[in-house]
């Protein structure tokens, strides 16, 4: 479906009523650039909007299936780039990826989404609002929606941050509970988030500081802007997904020594137990002749031998932190 479309002469939206086959024309004719914006539109949708673009075959299968990786390339007459968007629910703290090509040519740029994240309604209007940028042509837009993706990124790396924080939090309260599910559920998330960002950094490299044809020489700076943004978030998902890869380690360790622990007082109890264990099993056994059978001493002596040894086995597991 066309979400939006409109003519830009000098930076400024074309008012007058037309369709879009005739604001082609126009731009076709040098009149201004077209843009127009796609939400996830099927084959013949597709071809009966954009086929007086007469793009390349691979390009517009890659825009109907989606599932790219963020890419950019040329095709003759049109040139391609593809970068995912990035959504992060709250409630559930996850995160969901979606896909944005780009297709600029001479006098336009077509903009297929696809999945949620990053709207450009507010990128439109934005940009609309400075004409001196806008008349810079289809790649001001181009970079407009870029800096608007990768400034999601950024805010979605904050949102990760503080659920990185909660869950070292709850590694380290000295609970013996282990976190081990939390911190594998969040570390998923951050490689779908790396999976997004990651794979864009070669292409916008490349875009800031080779060029590609016909991208503005006054645009430049602004695409190394973006890719230092780009290199920021890229660099905090890394660092989010070190974090995790060390808390979990210390959940793990901490389990450990909590099972040590209990493992030492579970020894010491049955070491406790051992001793009158023995010799009531000794004296258990019925025999006529045994010491201290006929002895009116004997039972007090042997008491009180029970009671001497295990009070001293006590006070040595408790000296050493067994107990």
């Amino acid at each position: 479906m066309i979400v939006d479309y409109a003519l830009y002469q000098n930076g400024v939206r074309y008012k007058e009523p037309s369709n879009l086959p005739e604001l082609i024309s126009k731009a076709r004719n040098g009149e201004g650039f077209i843009w127009l914006g796609l939400a996830e539109p099927t084959p013949n949708e597709f071809e009966k909007i954009v086929g007086d673009f007469r793009f390349h075959p691979l390009a517009v299968e890659d825009a109907i299936t989606a599932h790219q990786r963020p890419k950019f390339e040329e095709y003759p007459g049109v040139q391609a780039f593809v970068l995912k968007t990035a959504f992060y629910d709250e409630s559930s703290s996850q995160v969901s990826t979606g896909e944005i090509f780009c297709f600029i040519g001479d006098y336009f740029i077509v903009v297929v989404r696809h999945g949620n994240g990053a709207p450009l309604v507010n990128t439109r209007h934005a940009l609309e609002s400075n004409p001196e940028q806008l008349a810079k042509g289809p790649y001001a837009v181009m970079h407009a929606i870029l800096d608007h993706v990768i400034d999601c990124y950024i805010d979605i790396s904050i949102e990760l941050e503080n659920d990185v924080v909660g869950v070292e939090q709850k590694v380290f309260s000295g609970t013996s509970k282990t976190v081990s599910r939390d911190i594998y559920l969040l570390k998923r998330e951050i490689i779908e988030f790396r999976h997004a960002i990651d794979p864009l950094l070669s292409p916008l490299q490349h875009i800031a500081s080779v060029g590609a044809r016909n991208i503005p020489e006054s645009l430049t700076p602004f695409f190394r802007d973006t890719l230092d943004h780009l290199a920021r978030a890229s660099d905090a998902a890394a660092g989010l997904d070190s974090l995790l890869a060390s808390a979990l380690q210390a959940d793990l360790a901490q389990v450990q020594v909590q099972q040590n622990a209990d493992m030492r007082k579970i020894t010491s109890y049955v070491a406790l137990a051992s001793v009158p264990t023995m010799v009531a099993g000794i004296y258990g056994m019925n025999f006529d002749v045994m010491p201290e059978l006929r002895w009116k001493f004997g039972y007090p002596l042997v008491l009180g031998s029970l009671v001497l040894l295990t009070g001293l086995l006590y006070r040595k597991f408790k000296k050493s932190g067994w107990l």
